[in-house]
């Protein structure tokens, strides 16, 4: 008899990680849409395609579901930099472990990757809705913001500032090296933030792959540019 209450209750699991899934998935896009007030719980459900008991059910209400929202997001945008991430990190890790330093040349391939990746996953379609949710946390910023930028905007971008720091010859803890990343991220976010200015000036249709190499390209320059002056100088 046991055996047999077992099996019958083994999808239950199932369908709830499914249901669960698609609330996260489509909240996103209704969040970033509507904002956390305009997102009625009838709107979110619909959009998911789940009971409206779903989101009290698996989250609590609509504020947890707009918690883990942020969370999978941020664990969305870093499945796709995984990779490149454990790269970098575990490169920087041995340099440390030896007391040794990197060098500008491998400061600027590893940052030239990172850009890339990033450009490419910004002028992706389904980078839309993670702007839209993005840009109203920066705007008004809440505990969602909070589990984005401790998650993986904060990572990346002290990742960034140490191989920024490393070009420039200078501390990367250091107010100008912090900036200086801040300026260099903001000019690869461009690209998706303002994303129907880049299609209008560059007077294209849409990104495909010929555009996406043109970008990436000039994503490789600005990093090939980057602290150039200063070396330049006496």
């Amino acid at each position: 008899m046991m055996k047999n209450e077992n099996s019958q209750s083994a999808p239950r699991p199932d369908r709830g990680d499914a249901t669960r899934a698609k609330l996260l998935s489509a909240s996103i896009d209704i969040f970033g849409r509507y904002g956390f007030d305009g997102a009625s719980t009838r709107k979110l459900a619909d959009a998911a395609g789940v009971n409206l008991q779903a989101i009290p059910y698996y989250f609590g209400g609509k504020e947890g579901l707009y918690i883990a929202a942020a969370e999978h997001l941020a664990a969305i945008i870093g499945g796709h930099v995984a990779d490149l991430r454990t790269l970098i990190l575990e490169r920087l890790a041995r340099l440390d472990a030896e007391g040794a330093a990197m060098g500008p040349k491998e400061a600027r391939a590893l940052l030239t990757q990172m850009v890339q990746r990033m450009v490419g996953l910004f002028v992706s379609r389904q980078s839309e809705s993670w702007a839209r949710f993005i840009i109203r946390e920066q705007m008004e910023p809440t505990e969602a913001f909070a589990r984005v930028y401790e998650n993986i905007m904060g990572p990346m971008i002290s990742m960034a500032g140490r191989l920024v720091g490393t070009i420039l010859g200078e501390d990367p803890a250091s107010q100008q090296v912090r900036l200086r990343t801040l300026s260099f991220v903001g000019s690869i976010l461009v690209f998706r933030m303002a994303h129907a200015a880049l299609l209008r000036q560059m007077q294209w249709e849409a990104v495909g792959p010929a555009e996406l190499e043109t970008l990436q390209r000039h994503a490789a320059n600005l990093v090939e540019v980057l602290g150039e002056n200063a070396e330049r100088q006496p």
